[in-house]
């Protein structure tokens, strides 16, 4: 059964750093792009980054850029966000995502399957 399981979300000040993980068994293997959404109280889910399913190229949201960063471990099927330099805007529920291609997409209805989230939460 093909699984999305996040975790590494909590409680951080502005200007601080948190590492989610997404151990994605069955889709860190090459034939699927991997993605970074969150949503925030009352908003629609925003793209954050994404990784190719092929070569492991990256693409990044304009407001994260510079600050977030994903990459994957495909010995361990996972891939992670290593976040820099929080801010309280940054505050919401962090969902990985995989699409059935190899390229990226920034658009959470290019995603298939989704993991449950786990909670940032940036204070100021």
């Amino acid at each position: 059964q093909l699984q999305l399981v996040e975790s590494g979300g909590g409680l951080v000040q502005s200007g601080g750093s948190l590492r989610l993980s997404c151990m994605a068994p069955g889709f860190v293997k090459g034939y699927y792009a991997m993605g970074w959404f969150r949503q925030a109280p009352g908003k629609e889910h925003e793209a954050v980054s994404c990784i190719t399913g092929d070569d492991g190229a990256t693409m990044d949201e304009d407001s994260v850029k510079g600050r977030f960063t994903i990459s994957r471990d495909m010995s361990k099927n996972t891939i992670y966000l290593q976040m820099d330099g929080l801010k309280p805007e940054d505050t919401a529920i962090y969902y990985c995502a995989a699409r059935e291609f190899r390229t990226c997409a920034l658009s959470q209805f290019a995603y298939k399957y989704w993991g449950r989230g786990t909670q940032v939460t940036v204070s100021s």
